[in-house]
């Protein structure tokens, strides 16, 4: 299981690259193998201001559709628009091509764990 130390974790199973007052989000690897094959990626929440634990989006994979949780408060600046014809770049890069969204932080919040906390999370 990669779970790369330079960035932060939610235990709903997204990272987070916090760049100055950019956080980039995707989901981590353990999430992307437990949901399966990714067909499907919605976001709709460019431009919208949400706090920290809203839904942001969904994905959708073969057997499940699960929600998106916002790690971070903050505006919602950029959606990976590639996602909407290639959704299995999730699977296949989930650190780097696979980003969802990149947001301006309002406030951090103390949702964000360690890569170290994460692996413990997941029992890795």
């Amino acid at each position: 299981m990669n779970i790369p130390s330079e960035l932060h974790y939610t235990k709903d199973h997204e990272w987070v690259k916090i760049d100055g007052d950019i956080a980039t989000v995707g989901v981590t690897d353990f999430a992307q193998g437990e949901l399966g094959d990714i067909v499907y990626v919605e976001i709709e929440t460019e431009g919208e201001s949400l706090s920290t634990g809203e839904v942001f989006g969904t994905v959708e994979a073969v057997k499940t559709v699960s929600d998106l949780f916002m790690p971070v408060s903050g505006e919602v600046i950029e959606i990976n628009e590639s996602l909407e014809s290639n959704p299995e770049v999730v699977n296949s890069d989930p650190y780097g091509d696979g980003w969802m969204i990149k947001i301006k932080i309002s406030d951090k919040g103390d949702q964000l764990i360690s890569s170290e906390e994460y692996t413990a999370e997941v029992g890795g």
